[in-house]
Parts: structure tokens; sequence; C-alpha cells
């Protein structure tokens, strides 16, 4: 198969059953992370809220094209709101960890 009918073959499988597959994994590991209480707790809401930006986002999307009759990436205020969500989300991780580090070192030192 050369690669232009492999990537004809590839642009014809609908991605959605694999984005739905990967949430099981998903809601696995922040369910580890809550049970085992060693996950910085700001850094796991931040994980939370990445489930957030998802359900924005297919929001969003919907609401591109059926008002826009759009993609999400073609109408700029819904797509720039969105991102903001995974933005967020990603800066309570980052502060989380930035935090429990912090905490961790403050046991440590005495």
């Amino acid at each position: 198969m050369d690669a232009n009918a492999l990537l004809t073959a590839l642009a014809g499988i609908d991605p959605a059953p694999l984005f739905a597959a990967s949430l099981l994994p998903y809601l696995l590991f922040l369910w580890w992370s809550w049970r085992s209480g060693r996950m910085p707790r700001l850094a796991l809401v931040g994980f939370c809220m990445t489930l957030l930006f998802v359900l924005v986002t297919i929001a969003a999307a919907l609401v591109a094209e059926r008002v826009y009759g759009h993609q999400l990436a073609d109408v700029d205020a819904l797509h720039g709101g969105a991102e903001a969500m995974l933005t967020l989300s990603n800066l309570l991780v980052l502060l989380g960890f930035y935090r429990g580090r912090d905490a961790a070192g403050a046991v440590n030192k005495s």
C-alpha cells in the first residue's frame, strides 16, 4: 500500500470512538490520583478541569457548527474561550505541582 492510499484509508476512519475510549483511562487516572492522596490537591483540580475543557470544547464546537456553520477552529471567539479553559487547567496543574514541590521540600528540611 502506498502512502497516499494509506492516508486516504486513515482519513476515512471516524475518530469519535477513539475519543470516547480515551475517556476511560483518563477517568481511571483521576480516580487513582484521588484515592492515592499523593498528588497535590490543586494539581488534581487542574486535571479535573481538563474534563471541563473537553465539555466546553464539545459545546463550543456544536455552537460553531449550528449557529455559524463553521468548524470550531474557524470561530475565533468560541475557539479562544475553549482554549482558555485548557490554559486554566494547565496552569492549575503547574501551580499545584509547584506548590507540592515546595511543601515536600519544607517537610524534608524539618
